[in-house]
Order: structure tokens, then sequence, then C-alpha cells
């Protein structure tokens, strides 16, 4: 594996994209996207977790975030492996979801094809961490990140997608809070 995608510097400042496996739309429901939004609340609290930016699409996550205990590394193996028993759970507990079977059998397909995977597998194993080193970088992921639901066809102004930190960066927190971006001119 390239040490491009790695966290080497455990106090950095880190963007991160993740993915469900075969990049499933999961994230479509209120309640899946309740249990990344207590996910990242929680480890906001508990873990140290600096989240600076975010967004959850459909398939995937993105971050801007530091580790406040130098932890990148396991805060998001944690918040990845809560994650996907939560939701996971949801999808069984859930009588109106209409796609139960189809997207289990995806999951144990893909835990199938790993060998450290009991059952279900349901993120992508990497994370892809990008370190950013300075104010312009950190711009062009923050944009990045706003803009990927514009790019995608789901809305047509980034502060309309209601789980992205644009409506944040608009004063709006009431999906969820993120720390305040001081090192942002």
């Amino acid at each position: 594996m390239s040490r491009k995608y790695k966290f080497h510097n455990k106090t950095g400042l880190y963007f991160v994209s993740f993915a469900t496996v075969y990049w499933i739309d999961v994230f479509t429901r209120q309640l899946y996207f309740d249990v990344l939004s207590e996910s990242v609340r929680y480890c906001r609290k508990e873990k140290a977790m600096e989240l600076y930016a975010y967004c959850f699409m459909p398939s995937h996550v993105h971050f801007i975030f530091r580790s406040g205990n130098e932890q990148p590394m396991e805060l998001l193996r944690d918040f990845k492996r809560y994650t996907s028993k939560k939701v996971i759970e949801a999808i069984l507990d859930n009588p109106q979801e209409s796609r139960k079977e189809w997207l289990l059998w995806m999951f144990e397909q893909a835990g199938k094809k790993q060998e450290n995977v009991s059952k279900y597998q349901f993120w992508q194993h990497h994370n892809q961490p990008i370190e950013l080193w300075s104010e312009k970088v950190i711009k062009q992921k923050i944009d990045y990140i706003h803009n990927n639901p514009v790019e995608n066809g789901f809305v047509t102004d980034s502060i309309d997608w209601k789980y992205s930190s644009a409506r944040n960066y608009q004063e709006d927190h009431t999906v969820m809070e993120i720390d305040e971006a001081g090192f942002i001119a």
C-alpha cells in the first residue's frame, strides 16, 4: 500500500473519504443518517474527535477532522466498526426496508471476500487519509465536500443538503455541531 494513504502525523488535520461496499446507496432513510450523526456526536464527546467539515452521501462519507488524543486511525476504525454494526441492525429491524434481503446479501458477499470479516462487511476497508497542510488546501477540501451533493445532482445549492457542514458554515447547527474552523480565513 502506498505511504500516501496513511496517518503519519497523529496530530494532523485530515481529509478522509470512505464508502460502503460496492458503493451501495444505503443512506437513503432518516434512520440510517441518524446512526451516522449519533456516532459523530459520540466520537466528538468521548473520543476527542475534532470535526471541521463533513458530508454524508448515500454511499459514502467525507470528513475533515483531527484526533484530539492523537489516534486518528483508531478513531476512524471505531467509527466505522460501530456504524456498520448499528446500520446493519437498523436494516434488520426496519419493517419498511424493501431492500433488506438484497442489502444483507451484498454485505455478506463482501464479507466472504475478507478473511478478517465474520459475516457482513459494510464499509470498504480503506479511508484514504490526506493530511491537510495549508489553508488553501483546507479550503479546497471543504469546498469539495460541500459541493459533493451539488455535483451528484441531489441539490442545486450546497446548503440545501441536510447532512453537510455547508449548513454549519452558514450558522445553521440544527443537524449536527462541528468545531470552529478558526484556521480558515
